[in-house]
C-alpha cells in the first residue's frame, strides 16, 4: 500500500506543477468554457428529466468517480478540515445550483434567472467591501459595472417577466450570494483548503451537496434515475464538464488569483452559453450579443488590469 502511495505521489506533483505553470487567462477561458456548459446542461435535460434530479445524479456520479483518488486524502484529513470544507461545499454548490434551479422550476424565466446569478462580481465585490472592510479601487468598481452593463445587452433577447410569485425573483439572488459568500470564505481561509487538497475539496463538496439535492428531488418524486439516453448524457455532460470542469477550474483560478477577477471572468459565461446554445440547439445569435460580449470584455480587462498591479505591487 505504501509503495503504491509512493509511487504516485511523484505524478501527483507533477499535476500540480504543470497546472501551476499554466499560464492564468488559459485557466480562465477553460473556467468560461466549461461554467456555461452547466447552463447548456440543464436546458437540455428539461426535456428528459426534472432538473433537480440531474442535479442529484451529476453529484453523485462525480463522488463515485473521485473516491477512489481521494480515499486516503479524506481519511487521513482532520474533522475541522472536513467540516469546514463541507460547510464551504454546500454553499458553493448546492445553495447556488439550488437557488438558481428552484427559481427556474417555480416559473423565473431562464434568462432572467441566469442573469441574477450573473451578478455574482457586484455581490462578491458588494460582501467584501461590506463584510469584510476590503477596499476595491475606483477602476475595479467602473470596469465591474461595465461587464455588467456588457451581460445585459448579451441576454436582452432572452429576458422576460414570468408569472413566479414574487419571492421567487430572490431565489436565483440567494443562489448568487451562497457562492458568493463560499468564495470570500474559501479565499480568506484558502490554507484549510489546501490542507485538503482540490480533488478531496471538490469530492467532499459533491458528497454533502447529495444530501441536499436528495432532500428537495425526493419531495418531487422518485430518486431513480430515468431509464433513457438523454438522462444518462445530460447527467455525464453536466458531471464532467459544469462539476469537475466549472467548479474545479472555479477553486483553480481562486487559488492563483483575486475572487474580484476569478468573478468578473464569469461575465463572459452568458455569451458563451448563448454560443452553445446556437451550435446544439440553432438558436440565433445577433449583432447586440456581440456588441454586449465587446463591452463585458472591456469591463474585465479593466478588473484584471487593475487586479494584476495591485498584486505587482
Amino acid at each position: 500500500m505504501n509503495q503504491t502511495s509512493q509511487a504516485s505521489l511523484p505524478s501527483r506533483h507533477a499535476v500540480s506543477s504543470w497546472l501551476k505553470r499554466m499560464p492564468l487567462p488559459l485557466l480562465e477561458a477553460a473556467l468560461v468554457l466549461t461554467w456555461s456548459s452547466g447552463f447548456v446542461g440543464a436546458r437540455f435535460s428539461i426535456d428528459h428529466a426534472p432538473v433537480m434530479l440531474v442535479v442529484f445524479w451529476r453529484c453523485v456520479v462525480v463522488t463515485l468517480v473521485l473516491l477512489p483518488f481521494v480515499a486516503r486524502q479524506v481519511r487521513l484529513a482532520s474533522p475541522a478540515v472536513l467540516l469546514e470544507n463541507a460547510g464551504i461545499g454546500l454553499l458553493a454548490m448546492a445553495g447556488y445550483l439550488i437557488g438558481v434551479t428552484q427559481g427556474i422550476a417555480l416559473g423565473v424565466p431562464a434568462g432572467l434567472a441566469a442573469l441574477l446569478a450573473d451578478l455574482l462580481p457586484m455581490g462578491m465585490a458588494l460582501l467584501a467591501t461590506i463584510v469584510l472592510r476590503q477596499r476595491l479601487a475606483r477602476r475595479v468598481w467602473l470596469g465591474l459595472a461595465i461587464g455588467l452593463a456588457g451581460v445585459v445587452l448579451v441576454t436582452h433577447d432572452a429576458l422576460a417577466w414570468g408569472n413566479a410569485p414574487l419571492w421567487a425573483y430572490g431565489l436565483p439572488v440567494l443562489g448568487m450570494l451562497s457562492l458568493a459568500v463560499a468564495t470570500l470564505w474559501q479565499r480568506q481561509r484558502s490554507n484549510v483548503s489546501r490542507a485538503l487538497g482540490l480533488l478531496p475539496n471538490l469530492w467532499l463538496q459533491c458528497a454533502v451537496s447529495c444530501i441536499a439535492f436528495a432532500a428537495i428531488a425526493g419531495t418531487q418524486g422518485s430518486l431513480w434515475p430515468v431509464a433513457s439516453a438523454g438522462f444518462a448524457l445530460s447527467v455525464a455532460w453536466t458531471a464532467g464538464l459544469a462539476t469537475l470542469g466549472g467548479y474545479g477550474l472555479y477553486w483553480l483560478c481562486l487559488n492563483r488569483s483575486s475572487p474580484t477577477r476569478v468573478a468578473s471572468v464569469l461575465y463572459l459565461s452568458p455569451a458563451v452559453t448563448l454560443l452553445w446554445a446556437w451550435a446544439m440547439f440553432d438558436e440565433p445569435l445577433s449583432w447586440l450579443m456581440l456588441l454586449g460580449t465587446a463591452i463585458s470584455a472591456a469591463g474585465i480587462w479593466m478588473v484584471v488590469r487593475t487586479e494584476s498591479r495591485r498584486s505587482d505591487a
